[in-house]
């Protein structure tokens, strides 16, 4: 039987005939791995947009301003604590279930999560309740997120073979850039309101209507089965007992790439989509829409660049567009925060928009570089392991990081920019020591 939505010739190993086994379109896969991504991103970025423009008065209140900001921020970190071990029991799950199975998992996981954050009383109604009921949530959507954007990309790169797989698997990226910019168009909007209104019941619709996204999710989740490269695996070997044991005894070396890569890459991603964002609205005193705005350019210029960069690493490697993202994002840092100093919001949206130009670049890079990094036995699990505790360990705790360094320097900047620039170095130099991928065959040994 031919396999629909490929092209021929188009397959790892096709001379093999479980490589054969009839799976649904590639255009169905593709939007099954993108509308997920929408999901999770459109949640994470509410919760960080909620944190840095609102949750501090509405579940921290009462504390100082500047605590309260803290406390808002700690809890946007709290969830990126917990994705590790839903890395570990989804990702164990994924090599040994299947990757079908975790995709719908996880979608439900975030999207629950997020519409009850709409539903949550505050602080003045319940007390420490509220506060505990947004961290518990927060938690149930980190737990979910450990292995969402992962199973994405891996049920979009192993359908197919290498000759455009830098495209395909950057395309989990651009869903994930789609949702963040629903999820600001969103709160734009509802910020729009009068205060008293946004602050009583506005700031919730957004949330509530994630009960969409979810739904739209499931629609095409639901319709798709394994991977081809997983099924091709079942059908030749059993999974093992213990996935992640088996690849931090055997690739160790892949696992600590993938950590040191994507830590720095995240965290710059949320410094600019969190932190740059509160400091614009509550130390600079700028209207809530400028930074919005600016969140909105650069989120549309990653969308573009995303898949552009995606297709180039197929041409020239995943590592030279890797190296180009981070050394932008490196030498760009003290120039980024002089350009939000002006004030002036074409300078502040310019600047976000070179950022988002060089995190763009490593996210396409990223993308199918770790996925070619493991075997199919257990791939999900060293790929979820490695980027989600990168995320917990270094990306999760940057803005607060980030606010604690502008409180101890006295509103100086400089720390951060350092901060910045240390960041796109480890994650250039991370992936020096990376072999080149781009022609791995997923069903086969890698390098």
């Amino acid at each position: 039987m031919l396999l629909r939505g490929n092209r021929a010739g188009d397959l790892d190993n096709t001379d093999n005939p479980e490589d054969h086994l009839a799976v649904p379109s590639r255009g169905r896969v593709t939007a099954a791995g993108v509308v997920g991504t929408v999901v999770e991103s459109y949640d994470f970025a509410l919760f960080g947009l909620g944190a840095a423009l609102l949750f501090g008065d509405l579940f921290f209140p009462a504390v100082s301003p500047g605590a309260g900001m803290l406390a808002s921020l700690a809890t946007f970190a709290v969830g990126f604590f917990v994705r590790p071990l839903g890395a570990f029991v989804l990702g164990n799950l994924g090599d040994r279930v299947g990757r079908a199975p975790m995709m719908v998992l996880t979608l439900v996981l975030m999207g629950l999560a997020t519409i009850c954050i709409g539903l949550l009383p505050t602080y003045e109604s319940a007390g420490m309740l509220a506060p505990a009921m947004l961290v518990f949530l927060r938690l149930v959507q980190g737990f979910g997120a450990g292995a969402e954007y992962v199973g994405a990309i891996l049920v979009v790169t192993e359908s197919g073979g290498p000759r455009s797989r830098g495209l395909r698997a950057s395309l989990p990226g651009t869903g994930f850039f789609a949702g963040v910019l629903l999820a600001t168009l969103a709160f734009t909007a509802v910020s729009a309101m009068p205060a008293e209104q946004f602050a009583a019941w506005g700031w919730r619709v957004p949330f509530l209507a994630s009960v969409v996204t979810v739904l739209v999710g499931l629609y095409f989740r639901l319709s798709v089965g394994e991977t081809e490269a997983y099924r091709k695996f079942r059908a030749q070997d059993r999974p093992p007992r213990f996935p992640l044991v088996e690849v931090l005894r055997r690739r160790p070396r892949s696992v600590l790439i993938a950590t040191l890569a994507n830590g720095p890459m995240v965290a710059l991603y949320y410094l600019v989509q969190v932190f740059v964002l509160s400091y614009l609205t509550q130390v600079l005193k700028l209207p809530s829409s400028v930074g919005l705005t600016a969140n909105v350019v650069a989120t549309l210029v990653a969308i573009v660049t995303v898949p552009l960069f995606g297709a180039l690493s197929d041409r020239v490697g995943r590592r030279p567009v890797w190296f180009g993202g981070s050394a932008l994002l490196a030498v760009f840092a003290f120039p980024l925060f002089g350009l939000v100093q002006t004030r002036e919001p074409a300078l502040v949206v310019g600047a976000l928009a070179v950022v988002a130009a060089g995190i763009g670049a490593m996210v396409a890079a990223q993308s199918a570089l770790f996925a070619e990094l493991f075997e199919t036995r257990y791939r999900f699990s060293g790929f979820a392991l490695a980027r989600e505790a990168s995320a917990a360990l270094i990306a999760g705790p940057a803005p607060f990081v980030a606010a604690a360094l502008l409180q101890n320097s006295g509103g100086a900047t400089w720390p951060i920019a350092v901060l910045v620039t240390g960041l796109g170095a480890v994650g250039f130099c991370a992936v020096l020591f990376a072999p080149e991928t781009r022609q791995v065959s997923l069903t086969g040994p890698v390098p």
